[in-house]
């Protein structure tokens, strides 16, 4: 299963933003320290301030913060509002040329319950997880 570079990066974002939480940042910053493009950390953070994962104010004394404690930000939910899962096997019901034109199939059942997991995996864990495995490692 792959992840889009929004997920991937909204996820970094958090993870940079929780470790270094006592600290305001803006875009500039967090493009040079997380290696990303200042066009897609835009993105990133007007995404994630909308959902309410992070603060982002405007003005000289202005820049992004995570808005939640990290153990109350669930990795599903953040998988859940990146991610969108229903094309993940597209099934063209009423075309000749599609194998999966049945509710039967089993490619796509096997599919869609392999995602029902992946996606489950992540409920078990919050963004204070990913923290704590990465600050056992320094």
């Amino acid at each position: 299963m792959n992840l889009s570079k929004f997920t991937d990066y909204s996820f970094r974002t958090l993870i940079y933003l929780s470790n270094n939480s006592k600290n305001l940042y803006t875009v500039e910053e967090l493009s040079k320290n997380l290696n990303i493009s200042e066009n897609h950390i835009k993105k990133i953070v007007h995404a994630l301030a909308k959902e309410g994962y992070i603060l982002s104010t405007k003005g000289r004394n202005g820049g992004i913060k995570l808005a939640k404690p990290p153990e109350s930000i669930n990795l599903k939910e953040v998988l859940l509002f990146c991610e969108d899962f229903s094309k993940v096997i597209e099934c063209k019901k009423n075309s000749i040329y599609c194998t999966y034109n049945s509710e039967r199939c089993l490619i796509k059942n096997i599919v869609n319950m392999a995602t029902e997991k992946f996606i489950q995996e992540f409920s078990k864990y919050n963004l204070s997880d990913v923290l704590n495995s990465i600050n056992d490692d320094l």
